[in-house]
């Protein structure tokens, strides 16, 4: 597939559904590739880059923006409360704020670093037990006792149960949005983001259709 076939997908998307081209922003999601791809990608000109893990995000980010400069990268993975101090430092966006112990911490050090990346609250759409996110019945509070915080919330995120139709999930999270006064939609990845921009989505998280099939490491 690859980053120039994805871009055209997402501007044909984007026409479709009436929307400006380069409303929607393509996150490409970099976790568990060779830096090679990565690297190429970069090469491309692309500047916009997900990533799951702290650790691996933080040997891999400061050399290349030195490398290739200024680049937004964005954490997409659940976020430990004790890693939240290196996140703040190295992402420029969080789209997994999900429990009030993580919005705690994350409030703390903004105020003491005086500045903090953009926050994307995740919501459980599917209300699936094993998954993280904000159920909606609770998000309304949630988002009051992040805003009380004074955390700079730019969105939502949700991730729809693999099994069913994403449309709804994706339909739900916007109407949420909506009603909380939120701009920021974080959904859709490589097998539903053209429906995921006919929702509405500001933000999509593409990896294998643009990198290739990631190589986990043995455990």
């Amino acid at each position: 597939m690859g980053l120039a076939d994805i871009k055209e997908r997402i501007r044909t998307a984007e026409a479709a559904a009436g929307r400006a081209a380069g409303s929607a922003s393509l996150i490409a999601v970099s976790k568990v590739q060779p830096i090679a791809r990565v690297e190429a990608v970069l090469a491309e000109g692309h500047r916009v880059f997900g990533e799951n893990y702290v650790q691996e995000a933080a040997g891999k980010w400061p050399g290349l923006r030195g490398q290739f400069g200024a680049v937004q990268v964005h954490m997409i993975g659940p976020l430990q409360t004790n890693k939240a101090k290196i996140a703040v430092e190295l992402f420029d966006a969080i789209h997994t704020v999900d429990r009030p112990s993580l919005a705690q911490k994350l409030a703390g050090l903004a105020q003491a670093r005086g500045l903090c990346p953009q926050l994307f609250v995740q919501v459980n759409t599917g209300q699936e037990p094993q998954k993280a996110g904000v159920l909606p019945a609770d998000l309304a509070g949630f988002l009051a006792d992040c805003r009380a915080m004074d955390l700079p919330l730019a969105g939502l995120m949700c991730i729809p149960p693999e099994a069913d139709d994403p449309v709804p999930h994706f339909a739900m999270l916007a109407r949420m949005a909506a009603d909380h006064g939120l701009s920021g939609l974080s959904m859709g990845m490589s097998g539903d983001f053209e429906a995921a921009i006919a929702q509405g989505a500001t933000h999509i998280r593409v990896g294998s259709a643009i990198f290739g099939a990631r190589a986990y490491p043995a455990v």
